[in-house]
């Protein structure tokens, strides 16, 4: 069988960190209230420069180092985001350019903190097919610029940042084993930020008397904001994080015990110990880092594995389990054979 082995990985945090400290300045709440309920002690911000464009290329250049490969090699790249720096053209097809992946497909998913998964599923189903044969997959949000920084339930949670893998054709037993995929659109309202109006209008508007007219001219714009109603999101997330995974799990055609590593997203410490209990994995062998990064939504997923990947922990013949959940309300896992022995140059940056 022909399946997608990942060959490469990158990530890129930007450089200005954001503490809880310096939260306890900005809105009440204090570092012990945060860490206890989160697991986040800091976060990455983005700066003006670190438009998702710019995040991209630089997970998506050391993914393609490590990889080995030209740019000119890629047939598909599939971008993961909800912060696109424009509505349109994708920020894909700019990472096209940017990349000098003149031969390559290219379009964006929205899919929230699933995008990633989401997006490997897509990938790799494009290899397993036989379309492509070589495809950039990249996860990239700056959701720090959508956050109420006067809102206690979202301000402390988010953090900015991009990961990317590449997926190559391969005959060995390696690779994307399954995926799971899933929405379900009832629950939409419990975490969302405004797009357009009817009138083309970005975020809502508001007029003298409190009443939008629609009219650009009478009302004042107002900045659109993420929205988040935590309890239901949490209740939700503990749901599915383990179902899901388990399903993923099943349809690999393997037994929990053959699970080596839980590459989580990185919402919530409690949320990711209630994953790795229900499939019996131990802290040892679950990667966290959403006490340096907290959630970077897009990126979370490849970020981590990529941190794994440079870690030496991942071996050839283990068996990872990605899983995520996101607005939507979405879920989705994957089961990957791990099979790379690449590594990052030592000149590559994480950050700044």
């Amino acid at each position: 069988m022909r399946n997608a082995a990942i060959t490469g990985w990158g990530m890129y945090v930007p450089e200005q960190i954001l503490t809880n400290a310096e939260l306890e300045q900005m809105v009440e709440t204090s570092d012990e209230w945060i860490v206890s309920r989160t697991g986040i002690r800091e976060r990455r911000l983005a700066a003006p420069a670190d438009t998702t464009l710019a995040m991209s290329a630089r997970a998506s250049r050391q993914a393609i180092e490590v990889a080995g490969i030209d740019p000119s090699e890629i047939d598909l790249i599939v971008l993961a985001t909800v912060t696109p720096d424009k509505f349109m053209p994708s920020t894909s097809s700019l990472l096209q350019t940017e990349l000098g992946a003149h031969r390559a497909a290219a379009f964006d998913l929205a899919a929230a903190c699933s995008g990633f998964v989401y997006a490997l599923a897509v990938g790799s189903q494009f290899i397993q097919t036989g379309v492509h044969k070589t495809v950039l997959v990249v996860g990239t949000d700056a959701l720090t610029r959508f956050i109420d920084f006067t809102d206690r339930g979202t301000c402390i949670l988010f953090g900015d940042g991009s990961g990317a893998v590449v997926l190559q054709a391969s005959d060995a037993e390696e690779g994307v084993l399954s995926n799971v995929l899933g929405s379900d659109g009832r629950g939409a309202q419990h975490l969302y930020i405004d797009g357009f109006d009817s009138n083309g209008l970005y975020g809502r508007t508001i007029s003298s008397n409190g009443n939008g007219t629609g009219n650009a001219a009478v009302d004042e714009l107002q900045r659109t904001y993420m929205k988040m109603n935590g309890n239901e999101v949490y209740r939700f997330s503990v749901r599915v994080m383990g179902e899901t995974a388990i399903e993923a799990v099943n349809r690999a055609g393997l037994r929990l015990g053959d699970i080596d590593w839980l590459i989580p997203h990185q919402a919530n410490l409690r949320i990711i110990d209630a994953a790795a209990k229900r499939l019996d994995l131990p802290r040892d062998r679950v990667w966290v880092n959403l006490d340096r990064y907290g959630n970077t939504s897009a990126a979370s997923v490849p970020i981590c594995l990529a941190e794994a990947a440079d870690s030496g922990k991942l071996q050839p013949g283990m068996n990872l389990v990605l899983v995520a959940f996101g607005a939507g309300l979405s879920w989705a896992s994957s089961v990957v054979r791990w099979g790379a022995t690449g590594v990052r140059g030592k000149g590559t940056e994480r950050d700044g």
